[in-house]
């Protein structure tokens, strides 16, 4: 690439000298504060060839070691590197450190999946001031991205495509997102194929966790408890179903995967041959959401009660987000009708309410193509909880932020999921995004209460055991009081 004064100029102001990411080096005689610092994260096995060419491109641009692919090096192993080495600087007066510190920002460009991966970790390490994420559209459905205006499109790997992506990230804006807690529960089966444990591919935001507490009923031998967290959806049912087809297809096969178009008609074939366009009157009781689980929701803090579904529901979605399978949006705006007599609300990311959506197959969703379709509204609330039944049927699938599992079912009732709000984290979005905060100028009069509602979600935190404090992604970052970190190399 040629020299252009004019675009090197623009790029200094992203990048992070090597002092601050620990390599430091004798040519950094003069080192420039950079206005709007980014620590770009890749998965460079996504969008076929986008994710490494993308990888190339950063890190001509930038600073190479500030451009991390994940395969290689996990984001958690990043942070606390970083972090420890600026708390050092810090620690001896470095003040390029805290500025850094202060506008640091984070990029990651993957699927929907390797985006609630960084967020996760961005979490669970409880960082003093936790950077602010941008996300670039590399997956299939890439829901996040589309949510805060990043666009549902795989992105241009040139130069110019990423010299107009960071310009965009300079000029976004700022906004918390709920984050919302997966626990689930389960018996080890005594046989057959379907452990817990491996071979079950469980997604990279559920993490395995031994630990549990006194009051819990299930802190028993034999059991398997995991947990995680989801920012978009948790969804269970035929379409979850379908999208483990298209991963397991696409594990076999990864040379068939090479562009969006190519995955996203697959996508709809599978949704054919696996029976989600069949009439509801058509298919079996294990595909019958009311018939494999009992659902309970909180409304009001401590106040479980049952939640009544249409047996003809085939498919559940718990969303966080106005966006779900490629940029639709399922629970749509209701009508004033509806807030009154239903107590309804608009999709809001930050009101501490997840909005529960039922479909009865594929036919269904088209709905949500025209103006003011939507799906089922089932309710909005705080927790969720799944119960299944026994003997309902031998397995059901599930999927978080695109990521589907094959999830096996005991034949007694010991599978339990549970989902609970846990905080909030902060993202980048472009103005005029689709998302919409408690603090939109029409949002303000109807959830007046969002502030409430946030110091109880804090303080039933406090209270909980530990397997409902954190997601599991990442240790929190934190230096031991009595440790001299000024000695430290």
């Amino acid at each position: 690439m040629e020299y252009n004064p004019e675009s090197d100029n623009f790029l200094k102001e992203f990048r992070i000298p090597n002092l601050i990411l620990g390599h430091p080096s004798d040519d950094e005689s003069f080192l420039h504060v950079p206005s709007c610092p980014v620590l770009v994260f890749v998965n460079s096995k996504s969008g076929g060839q986008l994710g490494g060419d993308l990888l190339i491109t950063y890190r001509s641009l930038l600073n190479k070691n500030q451009v991390i692919d994940l395969l290689e090096e996990a984001p958690d192993v990043v942070l606390r590197r970083l972090y420890f080495n600026l708390e050092k600087l810090k620690h001896n007066g470095d003040h390029l450190a805290a500025k850094i510190e202060e506008s640091l920002k984070i990029i990651v460009a993957g699927g929907d999946g390797t985006a609630g991966w960084l967020l996760g970790v961005v979490a669970d390490l409880k960082l003093s001031q936790p950077p602010p994420i941008a996300t670039v559209p590399l997956g299939t459905g890439n829901n996040l991205p589309f949510a805060f205006g990043w666009g549902k499109k795989n992105p241009g790997t040139d130069h110019r495509s990423v010299e107009s992506f960071l310009e965009q990230v300079m000029k976004a804006k700022e906004m918390k997102i709920d984050s919302w807690h997966i626990l689930m529960r389960m018996k080890a089966p005594t046989e057959g194929s379907c452990d817990p444990l491996a071979p079950l591919e469980l997604p990279h935001s559920l993490h395995a966790f031994h630990r549990v507490s006194s009051t819990d009923t299930l802190n028993m031998e034999g059991y398997h408890t995991f947990r995680g967290g989801f920012w978009n959806y948790f969804s269970m049912g035929m379409d979850a179903q379908v999208s483990y087809a298209f991963h397991s297809e696409r594990k076999l096969h990864p040379e068939k995967f090479n562009n969006q178009l190519v995955n996203q008609s697959t996508y709809l074939r599978l949704g054919c041959t696996q029976g989600w366009f069949v009439p509801p009157l058509a298919h079996n009781s294990s595909r019958s959401i009311a018939q494999l689980a009992k659902i309970k929701i909180m409304k009001r803090h401590g106040e479980w009660q049952d939640l009544q579904i249409s047996p003809r529901i085939r498919s559940i979605v718990c969303l966080n987000l106005p966006s779900f399978s490629g940029g639709l949006n399922p629970w749509g705006t209701p009508n004033s009708r509806k807030k009154r007599d239903r107590d309804l609300t608009p999709p809001l990311v930050d009101d501490g309410l997840i909005e529960v959506v039922g479909f009865r197959d594929a036919w269904h969703g088209l709905v949500l193509l025209a103006p003011k379709g939507h799906g089922t509204r089932l309710a909005q609330a705080h927790r969720v909880r799944f119960e299944f039944h026994k003997g309902a049927a031998d397995h059901t699938y599930m999927r978080i932020d695109g990521e589907p599992w094959k999830q096996p079912l005991t034949d007694d009732d010991t599978v339990v999921v549970e989902i609970s709000h846990l905080g909030q984290v902060k993202m980048l979005a472009v103005h005029g995004c689709i998302a919409k905060s408690v603090h939109d100028n029409l949002a303000v009069s109807t959830h007046n209460g969002a502030s409430e509602e946030e110091e109880d979600n804090s303080s039933e935190e406090e209270t909980a055991g530990e397997e409902w404090r954190k997601f599991g992604a990442a240790d929190t970052f934190k230096i031991p009081e009595d440790l001299d970190i000024s000695h430290l190399s």
